[in-house]
């Protein structure tokens, strides 16, 4: 149909002029673009607004209490923990002087989370040390916690020893596909089954404030026995800037609880979960970086066993600087799978 269009134009000539027809290509190419950017800049900032007044953004009552909503609730209909511990974080953080800066954290989830509900978080202070101060943080909901939370903080303090392990070789997340768009292509399958094709389109539904990439689909989907690790690269959707970096660290929290405990999963592809859920999470911070950049999440499962299992995290920044480790046990009970992936 181009073709045909672009031969009336010059059938005067009786021959296609090349370059007005890259000019043409790159005029409509450089339209498309423009709003292609207008609407990606339009996108952030919605999502911006979704991650900074809403999931991460509190409430104060009271001196040391807050309040925090919802955005997103998995399928399991329980709260999210990766947004539990992103929120007491943001309560802890609002407690100290801005010269002080989230070097780690220790959550236990005690209870389940209603999602029909608001969470309230209790601050208490500690300590206050001349280069290390304490908070513990109590998520509460229906007068019990439901989460417990210690963070500390410190000041800047420059060191000799500074060592870290290699970062993983992996493709750059701009040859990879988005979680969305892997759904999209399997969606596309003509022999997939009825109930994926479901699965995959709440899937899509889900307004998820983080965008996945994984590094190897068929691997983070658990299309075949593979080794207890993934990797993955993930960003907060929309612009957050740099500068205030309490704020990456509690959006670091939020994005550290995703699909971290399914990496036990991996070699048993003939099981699957009818019960998992999170009972601790440990996090450290090792450097300056951006949650709104891609930073590679790579997860290992080292153990698993008495229907727990153990995962260890790590976000590599894209220059391979190690921003954060992470650790998490939880509780996975498992059923046999009764017929194949359809993906």
């Amino acid at each position: 149909m181009a073709e045909k269009e672009l031969g009336g134009c010059h059938e005067n000539s009786g021959l296609i002029d090349k370059n007005k027809i890259l000019e043409a290509n790159e005029a409509l190419k450089s339209e498309q673009d423009e709003v292609s950017q207008s609407r990606n800049s339009q996108y952030q900032q919605d999502l911006k607004s979704v991650l900074l007044t809403s999931v991460l953004n509190l409430e104060k009552l009271d001196v040391d209490l807050y309040r925090g909503t919802h955005h997103w609730v998995p399928r399991t209909q329980r709260l999210f923990g990766g947004q539990i511990v992103g929120q007491a974080l943001v309560a802890a953080a609002k407690s100290v002087s801005d010269s002080l800066y989230a070097h780690s954290l220790h959550c236990y989830f005690v209870r389940a989370g209603d999602p029909k509900v608001p969470v309230l978080y209790q601050v208490d202070r500690t300590r206050d040390g001349r280069s290390f101060t304490v908070r513990s943080v109590k998520a509460i909901q229906h007068g019990q916690p439901i989460l417990i939370c210690q963070a500390s903080f410190q000041t800047l303090q420059p060191s000799p020893l500074q060592h870290q392990f290699p970062m993983p070789v992996v493709p750059p997340p701009e040859d990879l596909l988005t979680v969305e768009e892997l759904i999209h292509h399997y969606l596309s399958k003509p022999d997939l089954a009825e109930e994926a094709k479901k699965g995959l389109k709440k899937l899509l539904a889900n307004e998820v404030p983080i965008e996945i990439k994984p590094v190897n689909p068929a691997h983070f989907y658990r299309l075949g026995p593979e080794q207890p690790r993934r990797l993955f690269w993930g960003r907060a959707r929309g612009h957050i800037g740099e500068g205030n970096m309490k704020l990456h660290c509690c959006v670091a929290a939020y994005v550290s609880d995703f699909a971290l405990l399914g990496t036990v999963l991996l070699p048993y592809p003939e099981y699957r979960a009818k019960f998992a859920a999170s009972l601790d999470h440990s996090m450290w911070f090792h450097s300056t970086f951006r949650s709104d950049e891609w930073m590679l999440y790579e997860c290992e499962s080292p153990w698993a066993g008495s229907s727990r299992g153990l995962v260890q995290g790590r976000m590599w920044r894209r220059d391979g600087m190690l921003a954060a480790s992470c650790s998490q046990e939880g509780v996975l009970r498992v059923k046999p799978v009764t017929e194949p992936s359809k993906l």
